[in-house]
């Protein structure tokens, strides 16, 4: 099993059992279920909140072997330009760069084709900043997403769960922190390390983007 795969976290009803990598979490989780059969267990990927679901059944060596047959990677999307082998020439580095139709109108190829480097330096150039300048606001949203798929399995039914939820979404930080100030300590706890990059301003995680580049 890939040890350096993201880390889970596991809940016994509102209390945190077990953080780490899977194996070590679902060995705690094993023991907890043989221990308490009526365990309400839920085991989260700790970055997405994903739901991780497995069979305790039989010995930890034969679950951690089920367990393992199981993590697969997973798939990437198809491809719909397919690659074409670009030539190097005498004295070409071998910089893994990949030849792909790019389909524009003739002004862009025109703007293209007046700056430095050509269309192709033109091109990355773009990718890269726009990477950069949208980096904070995927940040934002994934954090929100993984922060409400984390809240909607472990406080859907306590109080203020929709009004935190409005919170999160419209980045209301002080608002948010009150609201889930009842629930639960490890609940609350994993929850705030979640939603906090979803706190963080576009403005400000783009300066921070700039310096870290």
């Amino acid at each position: 099993m890939d040890q350096s795969a993201p880390s889970y976290i596991a809940f016994d009803g509102n209390q945190r059992i077990a953080a780490g990598t899977l194996s070590l979490v679902a060995l705690k989780v094993k023991e907890t279920a043989d221990a308490h059969p009526l365990a309400r267990i839920l085991v989260f990927n700790a970055a997405n909140s994903e739901l991780i679901d497995f069979d305790c059944r039989g010995t930890p060596a034969q679950m951690l072997r089920r367990l393992n047959a199981s993590i697969k990677e997973p798939s990437l999307p198809a491809d719909p330009m397919p690659e074409r082998a670009t030539p190097v020439g005498p004295g070409r580095p071998r910089l893994g760069v990949v030849a792909r139709e790019v389909t524009l109108l003739p002004r862009h190829w025109e703007w293209l084709s007046t700056q430095p480097g050509g269309a192709s330096v033109a091109l990355r150039k773009l990718v890269e900043h726009a990477k950069r300048t949208s980096a904070s606001s995927d940040g934002i949203r994934q954090a929100q997403a993984a922060a409400y798929r984390f809240m909607s399995a472990m406080a859907g039914n306590l109080d203020g769960f929709e009004e935190a939820a409005r919170a999160l979404f419209a980045a209301d930080r002080e608002r948010f922190d009150a609201l889930i100030a009842s629930w639960p300590l490890d609940v609350q706890v994993h929850l705030q390390h979640l939603a906090e990059p979803a706190f963080q301003s576009p403005i400000n995680g783009a300066i921070q983007d700039a310096h870290r580049a």
